[in-house]
């Protein structure tokens, strides 16, 4: 297996076109729990080129019926990418000071479990919640301060790269 870059550049972009929008490839969750994850997912996806066809622990998407957990769930994207030795993007949870463009945030509304994803699409200096702006679904939005959100818990996952064969 060999690394290769996150297009950090590609992730935005994609971002960007479909903040606002539904790319009609993929299915929209807004109605049974939200859309948040697989928006990120398919960011992620602009970025890396790669997804990972392991049953039940990798991370991809063909249709609606076919895809995994990570696919669409905050916990398993997270699970997936700090966990994951095999193709496709890989991540590290870091402190904020690590984050980039294109990395991402999940948040906890509750303080137990953790239920929003975002990616990042702009930083500016210092790296405070104030000073890191966002993309996400179910809650649309595109350069939204991280601050703006009220939350319980956060953490933060950088994408290391991405392994191909």
């Amino acid at each position: 297996m060999k690394r290769a870059d996150y297009n950090r550049l590609k992730a935005i972009e994609y971002a960007k076109k479909w903040a606002y929008g539904r790319n009609p490839r993929y299915y929209n969750f807004d109605s049974i729990g939200g859309d948040c994850t697989s928006f990120i997912s398919q960011c992620i996806y602009a970025g890396s080129g790669i997804m990972n066809y392991t049953k039940e622990t990798g991370w991809y998407y063909n249709s609606v019926n076919d895809r995994s957990p990570a696919w669409s769930s905050v916990e398993y994207l997270h699970r997936f990418l700090i966990n994951n030795k095999n193709v496709g993007p890989r991540g590290q949870q870091v402190e904020i000071d690590k984050l980039e463009k294109g990395d991402l945030i999940q948040l906890s509304f509750d303080g137990i479990k953790f239920s929003h994803t975002l990616i990042i699409v702009d930083i500016d200096m210092p790296k405070t919640l104030d000073n890191i702006y966002i993309a996400s679904h179910t809650y649309d939005s595109f350069n939204r301060r991280v601050s703006s959100y009220n939350f319980q818990d956060i953490r933060y996952i950088h994408i290391n790269g991405v392994w191909k064969w």
